[in-house]
Formats: structure tokens, C-alpha cells, sequence
């Protein structure tokens, strides 16, 4: 890997740091970026000494969706490049919010397109005081990916989420974290230092346990209370076998901090 690679992957401390790294087009996604984005995601998921994953964009924005003049130079092949981009995407989006460990997006500058998406698959979101949001879609004539329409309403609820596909309006950070968009905001000096306290805080946590938290919350809207509750028991269940539940326990009985390994 070297630094003029679309997507960089840092692995260090147990923190995997992927990097969007075309700048020159605010991190707009190619089918290049898109292969490079799959496999960094697919490492991490390989590697049981992660335990928080954090998504960055290199330059002045955090990730202006797809690259748009990519579309526009393949004229008639355009289906076929958008194909090219879109599945390895969705793929390694179903594999990025599958992960156990949390995920944490670090948002600055431009949040566009594919950006928003990306910004809404990870578990928590901190943005710079300088961030735009905008979903874009309907301003090139089409229709959202990335799991945008499954996500967003769940965030923001339906009638917001309708505003903000259909309209595509620029939102700043104050509104997006007003509606839950984002968890935080920080001045844009101050970023990378309050994603790196997040990251080193969820380093020390259960992460096996998180990741049942994850799966819990993310599949229940699509329960009925009846299954939500089964799958809260096998979950509850599935901690009780691991290293890190016997010391939690321990721990508050023996009323000290409790040093989780994620095992």
C-alpha cells in the first residue's frame, strides 16, 4: 500500500483507520476506490486484533459521493461503470456493518452521496464544525445507494428523510447533529483528537459484546417485540461463554475497573 492508493489502511493498537485518499475529487468513489475500499474492509473483518474501526477522508472533505465525471466520461457505458461501483459497494457495506467492532465515521468538509451513506452504515459519527451534508441524488437524476433509504429513515425518521432525499439540500453540522445525524460535534481542529479518545475508549471495551449490542439494534426494527426479546436471551446468552463477561462480573463485585481483552 502506499500513499497514492485510493483507500489507506492503517492497522495499529487495535484501531483499523481506513482512508479515503483522492482529494483531488473530494474522495469521489471510482470502481478503483470502491475494490480498494472492499478489500480494506474485508482485512479488518479477517483480523481478530481489531476492535474499533474508524472511517476518515484525506483533504477538505470527507467523501463527495461517486465520481460523477467518471459517470459522465463513460457516455453510454455508463450502466455498466455504475454496476462496476455499486455492487462491490453494497458488498462492503454489508460486510462493514456486520463487523463486531464498532465503527466510527470522522466527518469533515464535504458528507455528499455515497459520503451520507457511508457516513450512515457506521455506529457513531462525529463531525467537524465545517461539514455539509447533502444526500445529492435527485441533483444528477437519480435515486440513492448505499443503503441511504434503509438508513435514513431509521435515523431521522420517514417524513425528514423524505426532505432530505427528494430536496437534496445542504445541512450543516449543527442541523445534522439536531437531527440525529451525527452523535457530535467538534471545532475542526479538534477532530481527529476526539475521534482518537472514542476510538482508544471503545479499544478498551468488551468488543464481542458490541457487537451483539450492533446486531441487536440494527435488526430490531424489523422485529416484533416477541423475537426482539429471543434474540436479546441468545445474545445475553452468547457473552456468558466469553472471557470478558467473567471479568465484568468480577470486577463490579469486586467494585474495580474492569479490563476487557475483547475475548
Amino acid at each position: 500500500m502506499s500513499d497514492a492508493d485510493p483507500v489507506l489502511l492503517d492497522l495499529s493498537s487495535g484501531i483499523a483507520r481506513i482512508r479515503f485518499n483522492r482529494p483531488h475529487v473530494l474522495n469521489a468513489l471510482d470502481e478503483h476506490a470502491i475494490i480498494a475500499f472492499k478489500r480494506a474492509v474485508e482485512t479488518v473483518a479477517g483480523d481478530s486484533t481489531v476492535r474499533v474501526v474508524v472511517l476518515s477522508g484525506e483533504g477538505k472533505g470527507f467523501l463527495a459521493g461517486g465520481d460523477v465525471g467518471r459517470f459522465h466520461s463513460a457516455g453510454e457505458a455508463a450502466a455498466e461503470v455504475v454496476t462496476a461501483i455499486i455492487t462491490p459497494f453494497h458488498e462492503a457495506l454489508v460486510t462493514l456493518t456486520s463487523l463486531r467492532q464498532p465503527v466510527i465515521a470522522a466527518l469533515h468538509g464535504a458528507v455528499a452521496g455515497a459520503g451520507l451513506s457511508m457516513a450512515l452504515a457506521a455506529d457513531l459519527a462525529i463531525a467537524a464544525d465545517d461539514a455539509k451534508f447533502t444526500l445529492a441524488y435527485t441533483k444528477i437524476g437519480t435515486s440513492p445507494d448505499g443503503g441511504a433509504s434503509w438508513a435514513l429513515p431509521r435515523v431521522v425518521g420517514l417524513r425528514k428523510a423524505m426532505e432530505l432525499a427528494l430536496l437534496s439540500d445542504v445541512i450543516d453540522a449543527v442541523e445534522a447533529e439536531r437531527i440525529g445525524l451525527v452523535n457530535k460535534v467538534v471545532p475542526a481542529a479538534d477532530l481527529g483528537a476526539e475521534v482518537d479518545r472514542l476510538a482508544a475508549r471503545l479499544t478498551q471495551g468488551p468488543t464481542q459484546a458490541y457487537g451483539r449490542v450492533k446486531a441487536l439494534l440494527r435488526t430490531s426494527l424489523d422485529h416484533a417485540l416477541p423475537a426482539q426479546l429471543e434474540a436479546e436471551k441468545q445474545a445475553f446468552l452468547g457473552s456468558v461463554g466469553t472471557r470478558d463477561f467473567r471479568e465484568g462480573v468480577a470486577a463490579f463485585v469486586e467494585k474495580r475497573k474492569a479490563h476487557f481483552e475483547g475475548h
